[in-house]
């Protein structure tokens, strides 16, 4: 095989939708028996949380689907798009700030990419921020949606559709 695949995970402070993201697909290229052919990470567009472990419900909704989880929030850098072959961004304005930030005229190895856009029941989906919310449902569905969102990419890429 060659060099690896890498992918990073995109939101706004890196302590809620990107880890689940992060390690959701790293449990899906465990899954797949390909762990060995991805690099993995996820980052935020805002400085607010760098060097924070996760939200409390972020941890708490990976654990209950046993899915170890030990880094802490960084901003994205602007080396990231060109080690990157992938960036996801979780909404619309996550992709925005990733082409504003991206280097001038795309020049650039990444593809800057929706993750909903793999959401094989609703593509095109946003991963709604569930930073806000009182209760936990909002992770437990930003965790549904990165396991169907980060199954059906995987796939695509496997089978070089991407």
């Amino acid at each position: 095989m060659g060099d690896k695949k890498k992918a990073l995970f995109i939101c706004l402070g890196n302590i809620c939708r990107s880890p689940i993201a992060e390690a959701v697909f790293l449990k899906t290229i465990s899954t797949a028996g390909v762990a060995d052919q991805w690099e993995v990470d996820s980052a935020a567009i805002g400085s607010w949380h760098v060097g924070r472990s996760p939200d409390h419900r972020a941890l708490a909704t990976m654990k209950q689907h046993d899915l170890p989880y030990n880094n802490k929030a960084r901003q994205i850098k602007k080396a990231d798009f060109d080690h990157y072959d992938y960036i996801f961004g979780m909404d619309g304005e996550n992709i925005s700030d990733l082409k504003e930030r991206a280097p001038k005229g795309g020049e650039c190895k990444a593809k800057i990419l929706l993750l909903g856009d793999f959401d094989p029941q609703q593509p095109g989906a946003i991963i709604r921020d569930p930073y806000y919310d009182r209760g936990s449902e909002g992770f437990e569905q930003c965790y549904v949606q990165c396991v169907r969102c980060c199954e059906s990419f995987l796939a695509k890429a496997q089978a070089g559709q991407i």
